[in-house]
């Protein structure tokens, strides 16, 4: 295992290395879309209950997406990882390997696996969720153990201290390259969901090695529970799967939009003779590779009002505005001159009051740093000398935002 992990970080080191061009990618917008049906051939074919088998519905669910996403974004090339019931390795490395293989060959913008959630006995859980690469805090959460109950065997193992030290280092790699595009995505799918009258769950982070080994934003969509009749019974039917492939295509369309939006503003500023903030944007999408894994590009789920701002990623607060300026307080415009570590929070694509009530108990408190991904404005509490002293206070961030992490911050931004 360690030997494969190894493998996968230096290929992970050249994929790093190219954090230019892929910050330059999302900058011309998507433009390929790969969509992997979970499991397939007789191998693999996933949770079975019912005489159902996951790899079906994984597969149905998969090609009717294509097909609306085809008809109805024309400019988007579609490549599946498979269209037929089929296995891809030998072995489940192998397939789960094969599948990251076709997504990076075909130069994909972005990855979307559908598969389908179980947990045995727990006939009552429903709703869909949507993964992404990160470590989750399962032995707290009853929902994180179904996901890794159900994932256990898809999962890379953290067991040895070495392996665990070079994925986590990946990781804090990986967030900051593409991890706001996968949560900002994930958020978005959440939000269809609900809004195709399904149970929305949260989105969750697992340390997924078909996601670990795509050089693109990634998620992993849990349609449903296989374990709850009423969802399986769902799922299986025409109905179901065309309307959960309505609600992946309405969430693609979304996010495509929102990515097309940042790459006319890039191309504005290009023919506005803005070089050089386009250059500093590059630059920060690579020097912010160092900063530590679980980024927050919205508040945490634990959070009040939370859910609100996973829902409607582009919603401005009740307290901001899209177009008015938003007051600083003297935090933040003392905050231009400092440099040391903060511990951000929150991440938006508008500018938030720091008294919003989005903060909870950081009300008022919450200095506004700019920074690399599409959330530009990130929000961040206290001002540490040091990193070890701000790792000190990252707990009791934590129990208000779950997501909270360590950054450094100069000049008002966030730097290396």
């Amino acid at each position: 295992m360690i030997r494969s992990v190894c493998c996968l970080l230096l290929a992970a080191a050249f994929v790093l290395g190219g954090g230019k061009c892929l910050a330059d990618n999302n900058e011309v917008g998507v433009r390929v879309i790969v969509i992997d049906a979970g499991h397939g051939g007789k191998a693999f074919p996933g949770a079975t209950y019912g005489g159902v088998k996951e790899k079906d519905i994984n597969l149905a669910v998969a090609l009717k997406l294509g097909a609306l996403i085809e008809k109805e974004l024309p400019q988007i090339k579609v490549v599946y990882t498979r269209k037929t019931d089929t296995a891809l390795g030998k072995t489940l490395n192998e397939d789960l390997t094969a599948r990251a293989n076709i997504a990076n060959r075909a130069g994909g913008d972005f990855f979307i696996s559908i598969h389908a959630n179980a947990v045995p006995g727990k006939p009552s859980v429903a709703g869909a969720e949507t993964i992404i690469m990160g470590e989750s805090e399962k032995e707290t959460r009853y929902n994180e153990d179904a996901l890794y109950n159900n994932n256990k065997d898809e999962l890379i193992d953290m067991s040895d201290e070495n392996t665990a030290a070079m994925v986590r280092a990946y990781i804090q790699n990986l967030q900051f390259t593409y991890g706001e595009y996968s949560e900002m995505m994930a958020r978005i799918m959440q939000s269809h969901y609900a809004k195709g009258g399904r149970n929305a769950r949260r989105v969750n982070r697992q340390l997924l090695k078909v996601l670990y080994a795509t050089d693109m934003p990634s998620v992993l969509t849990e349609l449903g529970f296989m374990t709850n009749p009423k969802e399986l019974a769902y799922m299986t039917s025409e109905k179901g799967q065309s309307q959960y492939a309505r609600i992946l295509c309405d969430a693609v369309k979304e996010y495509v939009g929102y990515i097309d939006k940042l790459s006319g503003a890039a191309s504005a500023a290009q023919a506005g003779g803005e070089a050089v903030a386009r250059g500093t944007r590059a630059a920060e999408a690579v020097n912010a590779a160092k900063t530590v894994a679980e980024s927050a590009v919205v508040p945490a789920s634990g959070e009040k009002g939370a859910e609100r701002k996973a829902e409607e990623p582009k919603t401005v607060p009740e307290s901001g505005s899209a177009d008015a300026a938003v007051p600083k307080s003297a935090a933040e415009t003392e905050a231009v001159s400092r440099s040391g570590y903060a511990i951000q929070i929150m991440a938006s694509d508008k500018k938030v009051d720091s008294r919003d009530r989005e903060f909870g108990p950081y009300r008022g408190k919450v200095d506004c740093y700019e920074g690399a991904g599409a959330l530009k404005y990130k929000y961040c509490y206290g001002e540490f000398p040091t990193r070890a002293e701000a790792q000190r206070n990252l707990a009791a961030v934590r129990r208000s935002f779950r997501d909270a992490f360590v950054v450094r911050y100069e000049d008002g931004r966030i730097v290396k």
